[in-house]
């Protein structure tokens, strides 16, 4: 039987990227990559909370024979280096990114996006409008949460959610069971591998932070920010886009999938009727499908 790390077999790589703007320390964003180096077009694979680039393992495998493929982790996240002084913020989420595709000089790239993946990459892509040239979008979201699941809202109890987060993991465990539909239940190695980066109350910081970051009122940096990306999503309207969307997902129902379609509206959807929040997980042969036709659209 696969252990996680035989369905993970990239090569580790880290890029320093300033902990401030006015810092002189660094942390390490870990990301893996396939393909070629000098193809015309990257794709890159950014995911939300509490996954990591591991659930990107099939796209990494399976589309990039002549696309170079790379999948980030978030600081705090999967591999990368998880500070514990940290502004884990939406802005600085946002930041990083940009700084990766500028750094590594990243051009012609489809954005592939997952949960806070959409607000980080989508806002990223509006600070680097000309690298970006294409979209893949996953349940996700990229404006002011029109509500917040109980569930969800149970883990931002003061004291009681935080311990329930990182003390016991229930966040990235329940999610192992709750983002399901089609599936009974995920392999056993996949769900390991899907935690494996969580294993103490210190690197489950950025699970913690990204479900306190969740805004409620106008008036909060985020709610500004994720504002300013919806406003700002038109420049994309042109550009080829993708939605693929669980359709059974309690967290990004489908009422967020018609707020991209009213945005995107010459944009081709995958409705995937018995798929829940982790469509990598259940549905990657539509995932792919999904890439390889955003990858040959003119």
């Amino acid at each position: 039987m696969a252990s996680w790390e035989e369905l993970y077999p990239f090569e580790s790589k880290f890029l320093e990227i300033p902990k401030s703007e006015t810092s002189t320390e660094s942390v390490r964003l870990h990301y893996v990559e396939r393909g070629p180096q000098d193809a015309e077009t990257t794709i890159l694979c950014v995911h939300g909370n509490p996954t990591w680039s591991f659930t990107f393992r099939r796209i990494l495998t399976d589309c990039s024979e002549n696309t170079r493929v790379i999948a980030i982790d978030h600081v705090g996240c999967g591999l990368s280096d998880k500070p514990q002084n940290y502004p884990y913020s939406l802005e600085r989420h946002v930041g990083n990114l940009a700084r990766f595709i500028e750094q590594m000089n990243l051009q012609r790239v489809l954005m592939l996006v997952h949960d806070w993946g959409g607000a980080i990459g989508f806002g990223a892509a509006l600070k680097l409008p000309t690298r970006i040239d294409r979209f893949v979008v996953l349940n996700t979201a990229a404006f002011p949460p029109p509500y917040i699941p109980w569930r969800i809202a149970a883990c931002r109890i003061p004291g009681i959610g935080n311990f329930a987060m990182r003390g016991l993991n229930l966040f990235a465990r329940a999610a192992l069971t709750q983002t399901l539909h089609r599936l009974p239940a995920l392999d056993p190695q996949v769900a390991a591998g899907l935690i494996a980066p969580y294993d103490d109350w210190n690197s489950r910081i950025a699970i913690a932070r990204f479900v306190q970051d969740i805004p409620t009122r106008k008036n909060q940096p985020t709610w500004q920010l994720l504002s300013n990306i919806e406003q700002g999503l038109e420049l994309f309207s042109n550009r080829p886009v993708h939605i693929v969307w669980g359709m059974q997902d309690w967290c990004f129902r489908p009422e967020c999938l018609e707020r991209f379609e009213n945005i995107f509206t010459q944009a081709r959807t995958t409705r995937l009727e018995d798929v829940g929040h982790y469509v990598m997980e259940e549905a990657a042969d539509e995932v792919i499908e999904a890439v390889h036709q955003c990858l040959s659209a003119p």
